[in-house]
């Protein structure tokens, strides 16, 4: 047992709630896909069962060991035919953008609910139940906050790179497409060496979990006054 705690980042008895916290993360955040590019009228994710709410549609083997390994992963990348749309380069940032902004929203849903159910003195915050219930909501904000900054890096294959190819000039996007393995090999050294890791990804979690959720709260308290 103790072998297997080393190896994961989170404590063996929050594993439950943390996987919860990581499917209703990566379910949403893929749907959001899927349907927006639906919306927009492209039916390649449609064809291929993605416009759905169901975990097992959208969770990646590698991408969700990786939540519990590092602390971040990736789901099942959602197939969008850009030429399908209206407007291919203005709909498709939508597209690759309301990914992300999915997860913010979860992370500020649990971030209001956290301070309704502890903030206002309503509740009894000491029975198990709701001991329970602050760990998972905890877990859901802080892995929506990490996604919600993790997916807008620009780098392949992540959103935040889809959002770039579709803003920039047609010659920077040649070149990107042409490019886009060496972005791709710089994406994993800095997912797998720590080092690396350390220097880069490892600060923009800590302001995801710690800046970007103060934020969220005190948004939350200016709400309520």
């Amino acid at each position: 047992m103790d072998i297997i705690q080393r190896i994961l980042v989170f404590p063996i008895e929050e594993m439950p709630f943390v996987f919860l916290s990581l499917v209703i993360a990566f379910t949403v955040h893929e749907f959001a896909h899927a349907y927006s590019a639906y919306l927009f009228g492209d039916s390649t994710a449609k064809q291929e069962g993605r416009v759905t709410l169901d975990p097992r549609k959208h969770l990646d083997i590698i991408g969700t060991i990786l939540i519990f390994i590092v602390g971040f992963g990736w789901a099942k990348p959602v197939p969008v035919n850009r030429n399908h749309f209206k407007y291919p380069r203005l709909m498709g940032i939508v597209v690759s953008a309301v990914g992300p902004l999915s997860n913010l929203l979860i992370a500020f849903i649990g971030v209001s609910m956290t301070f309704l159910l502890f903030g206002t003195g309503t509740y009894d915050t000491t029975s198990g139940i709701m001991a329970a219930t602050r760990l998972f909501l905890n877990h859901l904000v802080m892995l929506n906050a990490v996604l919600f900054v993790f997916n807008l890096l620009p780098l392949p294959p992540l959103d935040g790179y889809r959002i770039i190819e579709d803003l920039a000039p047609q010659r920077v996007r040649i070149k990107m497409h042409q490019n886009v393995q060496w972005g791709t090999f710089v994406f994993l050294l800095i997912v797998f060496i720590p080092p690396l890791y350390a220097k880069t990804l490892a600060p923009l979690f800590f302001f995801a979990k710690f800046d970007l959720v103060s934020w969220l709260a005190n948004i939350v308290q200016f709400i309520a006054g």
